[in-house]
């Protein structure tokens, strides 16, 4: 049978729309049948959601009915203070912002009303975080015990006092008539809170009269740099009515009965204090690693205890301190907390007279003449200057003749060479001769390292410093900073470049090179560089201390160089010290014991020398 080309054409347009429509058939079908498992899925998807959910609700409504049944247990005859909503009360006065808590009727944070934070500007507050608590157990009855912060007090009671104090008090009662009260009394412009624990049937509330205060406490960073901040803070204590702290250990129990305890900041401090005394106890905390990226500082944890005669009636007078490291706020507390200002402690206990009774009352008369503390750091620096004149002037007068000895001493050095020891004999001779103590140029270093530590201690410690800005530096209690590195430099550097840093560096260095013209030519390359390493040490040790003390450094080697310059250019005349150094050299010598000593020992060992020498020939 023969088929026509058209035949042909249709067939296969047949087969083509054919499996096209199976094609596409096919592929409906297999959306359909997706979708028809999607929905499945969905459906079955929720409805084991929803079988969790009962599972899940189940389980928290059996565990919200444990956990409250374990409330009431452990509220014994407090079953009404056991349960309850967490509720504030905020009380003022000139200076704090107190908010208080039914929850353990305390103190849930205290803020400082004229200061605020250089990490967020905002106010600062103390004892907000979570786990900041003061607490302590009582008899609940049934053998029960319980953390006073486990329970909620009643609506507070606020009163104000016709002495302008405000006393906020907060109670919770037993079904057997014993009651608890904490009363806070908060008195006019004062950081200081009485805190006074009243019990009615104390003696079945306490075991033995025993009262066992736990301090959990955690201190977060104000201060602009938080490993400085963390350096800088430490656990001050009164115990035996003596001023104790510890910085570097980790924990420190009481031997004798303490009068207050207080964990110290850079600049802030919260203090627990007995007024009755802790019969014992003991303090551990932890500082934060440099590892540890958050703005904790450290964590405490305290263990106080106090006993109470064993009598119905009770009351435990307590204070709370929650305020600023000022030496005159916390001296008129009359209590020795103002041993927590470090004016100078252990090996440098013998700057803090020198701040207590010179630097504090000259820098206090210079800020009230000068309402600029960066000129009042420049006319506290011109002050001590003055005070010591008289014994720099005359190690300026030393290096003066030093100076005009100096070309004679290389010629010595010359014909010596390496025989150090003959050179070290004619050398002593020349200064004996012309009447020059080579000692003299030391005087001023020597100066001023206990200027410089009580300084330190003075500038680390000097909240009034914080916050105020001089020149380029925003905060005279912090480091100032005029770049921002991407890195860290370590040895102490760290990740900034200080400008007063380096102005105190460049005029040291300038000290040093001026001094070295005064010098005879050392062949010894450490002595030879040892003028260029310590400007460079300070480089690393400075970066980080406040810009007041490397304000002073800056002014005060200013000073320096001024005066040598003007000494040794205007005032002293090196002709007629060369004349009076011949007319010296013309007179009989008679040599001082220590110069007697010193000759001999150096010809006993150049006769030794010579020996060697002969025998290793």
């Amino acid at each position: 049978m023969q088929t026509d080309k058209n035949t042909i054409v249709g067939m296969v347009l047949l087969a083509i729309l054919f499996f096209a429509y199976f094609y596409f058939s096919n592929q409906q079908n297999a959306a359909i049948q997706a979708k028809e498992k999607h929905d499945k899925d969905s459906i079955e998807l929720i409805t084991q959601k929803q079988l969790k959910l009962r599972d899940t609700s189940a389980i928290n409504k059996e565990f919200l009915k444990r956990d409250t049944a374990d409330k009431l247990t452990a509220a014994g005859d407090f079953t009404t203070a056991a349960l309850g909503t967490e509720q504030f009360t905020t009380v003022e006065n000139e200076v704090i912002k107190i908010t208080f808590s039914n929850k353990g009727g305390s103190v849930k944070g205290v803020e400082l009303k004229k200061y605020n934070s250089s990490v967020n500007g905002k106010p600062i507050v103390l004892g907000a975080n979570a786990n900041d608590k003061i607490s302590y157990n009582i008899n609940t009855g049934n053998n029960n015990a319980n953390a006073v912060t486990n329970l909620y007090f009643g609506q507070p009671s606020i009163i104000k006092n016709a002495d302008g104090s405000q006393t906020v008090s907060f109670t919770i009662a037993a079904k057997n008539g014993q009651s608890l009260t904490h009363q806070y009394i908060i008195k006019p412009n004062s950081y200081l809170i009485d805190w006074n624990i009243n019990m009615n049937g104390a003696d079945k509330l306490l075991s033995n009269g025993n009262v066992n205060i736990l301090w959990n406490w955690t201190t977060t960073q104000n201060e602009k740099s938080n490993l400085y901040e963390r350096q800088m803070s430490n656990i001050c204590f009164s115990e035996d009515n003596k001023f104790d702290y510890i910085s570097s250990h980790n924990d420190h129990t009481l031997e004798k009965p303490a009068q207050w305890m207080s964990f110290v900041q850079q600049f802030f401090n919260t203090t627990l204090i007995a007024k009755n005394n802790f019969a014992s106890g003991g303090v551990k905390w932890e500082r934060s690693t440099e590892k540890d990226t958050t703005n904790t500082l450290a964590k405490i944890e305290a263990n106080l205890q106090m006993h109470v005669p064993v009598n119905s009636q009770a009351s435990i007078p307590m204070q709370l301190y929650y305020g600023p490291n000022d030496y005159h706020t916390l001296e008129k507390l009359n209590n020795g907390m103002d041993g927590i200002i470090n004016l100078g402690r252990d090996v440098y206990s013998f700057v803090r007279p020198v701040n207590m009774y010179v630097i504090m009352p000259v820098f206090g008369f210079f800020a009230k003449l000068i309402s600029n503390f960066g000129w009042a750091i420049l006319l506290l620096t011109l002050f001590i200057r003055l005070f010591t004149a008289p014994l720099m002037y005359g190690s300026y007068l030393s290096g003066a003749k030093m100076k005009v000895l100096r070309p004679e001493l290389d010629e010595l050095k010359k014909k010596h060479g390496a025989d150090q020891q003959a050179f070290a004999m004619d050398q002593m001779k020349v200064f004996r001769e012309a009447g020059v103590n080579p000692l003299g140029g030391c005087i001023p270093a020597l100066l001023q390292i206990p200027i410089f530590f009580a300084l330190y201690s003075f500038f680390n410690s000097n909240i009034s410093l914080r916050g105020e800005s001089f020149l380029w530096s925003h905060d005279l209690s912090s480091y100032d900073v005029i770049a921002q590195l991407p890195f860290s430099i370590p040895f102490g550097f760290g990740d900034h470049i200080s400008l007063f840093t380096i102005t105190a560096v460049l005029t040291s260095f300038a000290i040093s090179l001026y001094n070295i013209g005064n010098q005879p030519t050392q062949d010894n390359p450490a002595m030879k560089y040892m003028p260029y390493i310590f400007p460079f040490m300070m480089l690393f040790f400075f970066n980080r201390l406040p810009s007041a003390l490397t304000w002073y450094y800056t002014v005060s080697n200013t000073i320096t160089l001024l005066l040598q310059f003007v000494i040794q250019t205007y005032i002293i005349d090196h002709a007629k010290i060369l004349a009076k150094m011949k007319e010296t050299r013309t007179q009989p010598k008679k040599q001082s014991k220590w110069q007697e000593r010193y000759a001999q020992v150096m010809e006993t060992q150049k006769k030794v020398e010579s020996m060697k020498n002969k025998n290793g020939k």
